[in-house]
Order: structure tokens, then sequence, then C-alpha cells
């Protein structure tokens, strides 16, 4: 399993001048690229292939004075370039086939030196190494300064320089993990969970714990509307409409840096505590076009399923994901009879069948759990209560059932 670490980087103003030219050197060869590639399909010839792009746009543009500044930078950076827009395109064709998931991708496009990401990916060929003092050593960059976090599992075979929208440089290393170091290093557990996501509180376990939500993007809203009123009264195009655009690059860099973090303080948690986990399989697009659009996003419900799915591979935990039809919250937990929609204002009821009390989010995990599979009694048994027959004199009704239940 290939995971990213990333680490802050230091460069001083000499490294941030190489990290530039880098940059633009690799946007100038990526949208070359794509340049030559729509120049052939609108002549009708087939494309060019990647050794052919390469030694046209690379080998042979260095000789030209127009693009003679791309031997200033390594030649490593330039090759993965012309392998990012090969991959895009293949992509590209892959989606219009209908063989990716999600909704279909767009034609390559681009680069923009205004863009919020740049990034430029170092191999194993371009010789780059992490000095003894803590240094990460680039070629034509020099030796730039690294905050370690924590310690690399493995040796990285990649490292990508990214420069993000608040102007942040960070390393990111590919790292190859080791499967039997890693289910060493979380403890066996027989615990199951369930888990009922939600936006008044941000999890509700089926064992009753209730996890607040932060609300990061709330919080913050108030620096966030004075930064966004500042950066609209700056002229374009000045110096002080670009300082301004940083400040509020910086303060939503905040607000999402704290969201991840806390999803993986909690992700981590919980993988580390339960053997099998279950979750509701959201559709968080669909919900990020109602009144609550703001609230799910502020929530970040998919980043943490996503952790939850790729911690639980990794460390051999079991992740189900039920589907999103299933009635969590209109089924008895206890007995088992659908009492029918509610409306989200409605946090408490009873149901009509055995006159259980039920806590809303409380009882919708129990379901979310109990769907999954992973409920069972002590002898093993799955414990999902069956279907209750209705009464005879009130066919369709709630009616109480004619025999005790076991809950």
């Amino acid at each position: 399993m290939q995971l990213r670490y990333s680490f802050r980087l230091r460069p001083d103003t000499y490294q941030q001048t190489a990290l530039a030219k880098a940059f633009g050197c690799s946007r100038v060869v990526f949208n070359d690229a794509v340049r030559a590639r729509e120049d052939a399909r609108r002549a009708g010839q087939p494309f060019p292939t990647a050794g052919q792009l390469s030694r046209k746009l690379i080998t042979e543009a260095k000789r030209t004075p127009e693009r003679s500044w791309l031997a200033e930078v390594s030649s490593v950076v330039l090759q993965q370039s012309l392998r990012d827009a090969e991959s895009a395109y293949k992509n590209f064709f892959i989606s219009l086939k209908g063989g990716r998931k999600g909704a279909k991708m767009g034609a390559p496009r681009f680069k923009s030196r205004k863009d919020a990401r740049q990034s430029v990916r170092f191999t194993a060929n371009a010789r780059w190494s992490i000095t003894g003092s803590g240094r990460l050593n680039l070629p034509k960059i020099g030796a730039v300064k690294v905050k370690w976090s924590r310690m690399l599992p493995a040796t990285p075979t990649s490292v990508t320089v990214i420069k993000d929208a608040a102007g942040r440089f960070f390393a990111s290393f590919v790292i190859d993990t080791d499967p039997a170091a890693d289910a060493a290093r979380m403890p066996e557990s027989d615990r199951t969970i369930g888990i009922d996501l939600g936006l008044t509180h941000f999890a509700v376990l089926s064992d009753g714990t209730k996890i607040d939500s932060p609300r990061f993007l709330r919080r913050a809203e108030k620096k966030l509307k004075k930064a966004h009123k500042e950066l609209s009264r700056r002229q374009k195009g000045s110096r002080n409409r670009a300082k301004a655009r940083l400040k509020v690059a910086r303060a939503h860099a905040r607000v999402a840096d704290a969201r991840r973090e806390f999803h993986h303080q909690l992700s981590t948690k919980l993988i580390s505590e339960n053997q099998g986990i279950a979750v509701e399989d959201l559709t968080v697009a669909g919900l990020a076009r109602t009144r609550l659009a703001k609230s799910v996003h502020d929530a970040g419900w998919s980043s943490f399923i996503g952790m939850l799915a790729y911690k639980a591979e990794r460390y051999g935990r079991t992740l189900v994901k039920i589907g999103r039809f299933e009635p969590t919250t209109q089924t008895c937990s206890t007995c088992g009879v659908k009492d029918g929609p509610k409306p989200l204002n409605v946090r408490e009821w009873t149901c009509g069948a055995c006159g259980t009390v039920h806590d809303r989010d409380h009882n919708a995990a129990i379901n979310v759990k109990t769907a999954a599979g992973l409920a069972v009694s002590a002898c093993g048994a799955p414990v999902r209560p069956g279907a209750i027959p209705a009464q005879r004199e009130e066919t369709g009704s709630h009616g109480f059932p004619t025999e005790p239940r076991a809950a």
C-alpha cells in the first residue's frame, strides 16, 4: 500500500526563487504538451507519442533561444510534467468510455501561474536525498530545511514539492508501507462499532458516545468575513490586493488544517479501538445543494470516511458502508419496527410497537451497526431483529407483538 507523508518546508529566498523557476518550467512543458496534442487533433493527425514530445519539447527546446531557460532546472522535473500530461489524457479517454467511476472528466486544460497550487515531482532518477542534518537536498535547488513532525516508516520512492494558495511549501513523500509492520503496530480488538454522522453532533457511536461537531468554519466566519471584505476593497492588480488575497488564503488554510487534524485524530482512535466499523454511505453532493450546504461542507464527512477506509485497509480492520436508503432513523433498534420518517427537529421518539424511547442519533448508530452485520450476540449469531407480524385486527399498523422478543 502506498501512502503520502507531507512535511512543511522552509526554503530561503534563493531556494524560493529556484523553486519558482521549477514550477514555471514544469508548467510550460505541460502546456506545450497539451498544445501539441490539441494541434494534432485539429489537424486530424495521430497524437504524438511521449518519446516524440520529450525530444521536441525538452531536448530540442533547450537549444532554442525561446526555451533555453529550461536547462536551469532538473530534467526529471520536466519529464514528470510530460508524464502528468500523458496521465491526464489517459484518464480523460477512460472516463469517456465509462471506465472511471464518478462524473466524467474533462479534457486537460492549460495551467496558469496564477493557479492556487503549484507542484513539481522528483523521482529517484533526480538523485535527491535527505542529508545527515535532516535537510532535503534537491537538484539545482539546494538543501531545503524541513520541519519533521514524525519519522518516515520506509525509504521514499519519490518526493513532490508543493506550494499552496497560502504560499506555504510542503514536501510530499511516497512511501510503500509494510503490511506486517502495520499489523504489529495496531493491537487486536474484538470490538465493533456503528457510526451515525450528523450536524448536531459530528458522530454518534452505537455505544452511546457522542462526539461534538467542532464547526471550524462557523467559528472562523467572523475573521473570514473581515478578510474577504478587505480583499474586495483592494484594486485589482495591486500589491495590496495580492497581500489581502494571501491573508484570505491563510485564513482558509487554518480552517482546513484544523478540520483535517480533527478527522485524523478521530479516525485513528476509532480504528485502533475497534475491529469492525460501520458507516452510512451519505450523498454529500446532494446534501451540499440544500440549505444545510455550509454546515455539510464544514463537517467534511467524505474526507473522514476516506480516512477510515484507507486506515482500515492498512491496519487490517473491517469497514462496512451500508446503503444510503437504509431507514436507520425510522427503524426501532429494539424491536425492528419501521416507525416512519421524522422531521429533523425530532431528536427523541417513542416506538409505537414496543414503547422504547429512542435518542434519534444513537438509535440510528445502532441500526447502522446492525445493517452492516457487525452486531452479534454472545453466541456469535446475528441479532438483527426480524420483521414483526402485524395484528390481525390492525393490518399494516404498529400494533404490539403477541410474543415477547429479545432485544
